[in-house]
């Protein structure tokens, strides 16, 4: 196999394919290039992932791997970088013995594709559970009980409940006529029937003569006061 020959043919096919965008980097003693690639939602300075591919041929090449390393990178962490890094060399070990740099660039578009697409969910998905905690913060804010509230609520509670005290003592204190005595407890009534029995004599009561008594403005005192 006549290496330089196929490298050669490759550089012609790949500058074919990314017209204006493949950079020849060195010719010697071998080829170095680079390749720009960005995902497909890549925004500079707002989303997506950008990044640059240089490859350097060996003499070998393509029954060796080339050389890769990534550069210029935009929105892509070492870490996930040298993720990158592995998964091309991986390609290029399953390559050996073709040309394979147009094989290499597609596999590294299709990777930062996923690797954006998982970047921009796991947003999409931190800002969904940071609206349901402020949400929940909000809710709980609303219903936080502080020094102020419980003294206003204080407050008012004992007003009510000295009211309702005060109400009750009224109503216990509430003196009575002697019409509403009798009207309240029917037993007196029935004594007094009981009483006149038992002496011997039975005086039929008219209770309509009774019913006007509050009319005169007599106190309860006074009507026994008279009587005595």
């Amino acid at each position: 196999m006549d290496h330089q020959e196929e490298q050669n043919n490759e550089i012609e096919a790949l500058d074919s394919i990314y017209c204006g965008e493949m950079e020849i980097l060195t010719t010697t003693p071998h080829y170095a290039f680079a390749i720009p690639i960005k995902s497909d939602d890549y925004e500079e300075g707002v989303s997506g992932i950008h990044c640059r591919l240089r490859f350097d041929y060996t003499s070998l090449y393509p029954e060796e791997v080339p050389l890769i390393d990534i550069e210029d990178v935009e929105n892509l962490e070492v870490e996930v970088m040298e993720e990158l890094k592995d998964h091309l060399l991986k390609q290029a070990q399953e390559n050996i013995g073709m040309v394979m740099i147009f094989t290499l660039v597609s596999a590294a578009q299709e990777w930062i594709n996923l690797k954006s697409d998982d970047v921009r969910i796991q947003k999409i998905k931190r800002e969904e559970e940071k609206k349901i905690r402020e949400e929940e913060e909000e809710e709980i804010e609303g219903t936080r009980v502080t020094v102020e509230s419980f003294l206003n609520w204080k407050q008012s509670f004992d007003l009510e409940i000295g009211q309702l005290f005060k109400k009750d003592k009224d109503d216990k204190n509430k003196k009575l006529t002697g019409k509403e005595l009798f009207m309240q407890d029917k037993s007196l009534n029935e004594s007094d029937l009981k009483f006149l029995e038992e002496g011997g004599e039975y005086v039929k009561v008219d209770e309509s003569l009774f019913q006007d008594l509050d009319d005169l403005g007599l106190d309860d005192d006074e009507f026994i006061s008279d009587e005595s």
